[in-house]
């Protein structure tokens, strides 16, 4: 049973999905669907969790409008998702931003990672590093 599982899961998984971790700020273009039509959508904002593996994983994104914070949570293999582009890497301690949930204005700012990766954040990469 759970062979088969993993080969109906492996058939629904995107080729690449970028390589983005915890505090990176990304844009992430979502598919909506508006009566007849579809349009493509862009979520910009922090990503502050992951939750689960392989097909399942997702990705917590928060940003604010107005002054109050919307989070959202996309599955990373969906078909929903179009693309996920990352505009800075921002360097953190946790595993999981929640913090920034009682923060407003600039104290919700991270530092810029600037220096080079260290280790590869998505699990694609870093299966690839352990083959070596």
């Amino acid at each position: 049973m759970n062979r088969l599982l993993q080969q109906l899961e492996s058939e629904h998984l995107k080729p690449s999905v970028p390589d983005f971790g915890i505090g990176d700020t990304v844009d992430v273009h979502y598919l909506i669907k508006e009566g007849d039509k579809e349009r493509v959508q862009l979520f910009s904002g922090i990503v502050i969790s992951f939750q689960g593996a392989g097909p399942r994983r997702s990705a917590t994104v928060r940003r604010l409008v107005a002054g109050e914070g919307v989070e959202r949570t996309f599955p990373l293999h969906s078909p929903r998702v179009a693309d996920i582009q990352v505009k800075e890497r921002g360097l953190v301690r946790r595993a999981k931003l929640f913090y920034l949930r009682g923060r407003e204005g600039k104290a919700t700012r991270l530092d810029p990672n600037m220096g080079a990766k260290q280790f590869p954040r998505s699990t694609k990469a870093s299966k690839a590093g352990k083959a070596k």
